[in-house]
């Protein structure tokens, strides 16, 4: 017998196992177990291996493989008291995408002292209150102290600010959440690098290479960008610019990545001849060129507005 995540919805006057059970992915802890079932009952469940143990003091109501809610439910279980889903686990749970190493990421009270767990990893805090936390399914910490928290663990200041420019790129959150949650945590690691992204990210700096792109404009002393401002293509399609100088009509492009995919790269290098046609100046840099020359980007960048009328103050 295997139940997967999409479990039916039990009946309205369905027993209360059946309503637990959907509700936690099939995962019982033993008390809830022991609780619904009956000890008896339960010892027969396991030795008949319909049912299967799973952690210290978790059991499964099937014998086939975990899904990955279901592992995230043992888990949560396992450790128990007030254990929640946090970091980038809880942010993919609540819908971002690209983040979920696989590893179980779980918040727990600062008194408590927890063993390790194959796959999981602890960590403690003293601050939880109440409106950073989701309860559900599993119960998580909300976008925002997921996004904070995932930054905090990262294990690079590239990788965290990945995570919270993604957050943002995505739609998950807002600046004045990702301010709040920093603001309670006051001995979280790379808050002002979180404060920070944040700030251009909400400016309209989606990406990790658009705020690099910010930075470097500050930094050399150029007119910051419209960003993802929105055109139309010759053939009627909107798109959306990474950086538009509108006062002058200068467009720059930062690639994330070579185009392996052919279709991919005419759709571009079309893109960027419409531009061409009407006259804007377009500049394409690599991402790499932008964080790891920032010099030679900005001397083009000056170039380029220079020739189309800028001058600097």
């Amino acid at each position: 017998m295997y139940a997967d995540d999409a479990s039916p919805l039990p009946a309205r006057d369905a027993p209360e196992l059946d309503w637990l059970l959907y509700q936690q992915c099939q995962v019982l802890s033993r008390e809830q177990a022991l609780a619904e079932v009956g000890r008896g009952s339960l010892q027969n469940l396991l030795r008949s291996g319909r049912w299967q143990r799973a952690g210290r003091g978790v059991v499964v109501a099937h014998n086939g493989p975990l899904t990955r809610s279901q592992r995230l439910w043992v888990a949560v279980l396992d450790v128990g008291d007030g254990a929640v889903c946090a970091g980038a686990t809880a942010a993919a749970l609540g819908g971002l995408r690209g983040f979920d190493a696989g590893a179980i990421d779980l918040l727990v009270p600062g008194h408590r002292q927890v063993g390790r767990r194959a796959g999981v990893r602890i960590h403690r805090t003293e601050v939880l209150p109440p409106d950073h936390v989701r309860p559900g399914a599993p119960p998580r910490t909300t976008m925002a102290r997921a996004v904070v928290d995932a930054a905090a663990w990262a294990r690079t200041d590239g990788d965290a600010r990945a995570v919270v420019a993604a957050a943002f790129q995505q739609r998950r959150v807002s600046r004045e959440e990702i301010e709040s949650v920093v603001a309670a945590l006051t001995r979280s690691r790379r808050r002002a690098l979180v404060l920070e992204t944040a700030r251009y990210a909400a400016g309209g700096a989606h990406s990790l290479t658009e705020v690099d792109l910010v930075k470097l404009c500050r930094r050399f002393g150029l007119p910051l960008p419209d960003q993802q401002t929105e055109r139309t293509d010759t053939s009627g399609r909107r798109r959306y610019l990474d950086a538009y100088w509108s006062g002058w009509r200068v467009h720059v492009e930062v690639d994330g990545s070579f185009h392996l995919e052919v279709r991919t790269w005419w759709a571009d290098m079309r893109r960027q001849n419409d531009l061409w046609i009407r006259g804007d100046r377009v500049l394409r840099f690599p991402a790499w060129v932008v964080a790891r020359r920032p010099d030679e980007v900005a001397t083009q960048m000056r170039a380029a507005l220079s020739a189309a009328g800028w001058r600097s103050a």
